[in-house]
């Protein structure tokens, strides 16, 4: 399961230096490496990057977890501290 996350956060990466390219430059890495935006290739690695973000939405429910574990409120007086107060 942590090969798979690892997997989506680096096909998430992908996916946002994709569109950082596409929004200053107009230029799609993707489909300059990949024959166009319309080919099969393409088309295929744009569904799997779109399958990632999927995938990462549960990681949003396990943020707070993280954030509120017992190393991040320790020395808080048990008021909790940074993002526990939400």
């Amino acid at each position: 399961m942590k090969c798979l996350n690892i997997l989506a956060l680096l096909l998430i990466i992908v996916g946002a230096l994709n569109w950082g390219l596409w929004g200053f430059f107009q230029f799609d890495l993707v489909a300059y490496l990949l024959g166009g935006n319309t080919t099969w290739l393409s088309r295929l690695v744009y569904g799997i990057v779109g399958l990632a973000g999927v995938w990462s939405l549960g990681f949003l429910g396990k943020c707070k977890a993280l954030c509120c574990s017992d190393r991040s409120d320790k020395g808080s007086g048990g008021s909790g501290g940074g993002c526990c107060k939400m």
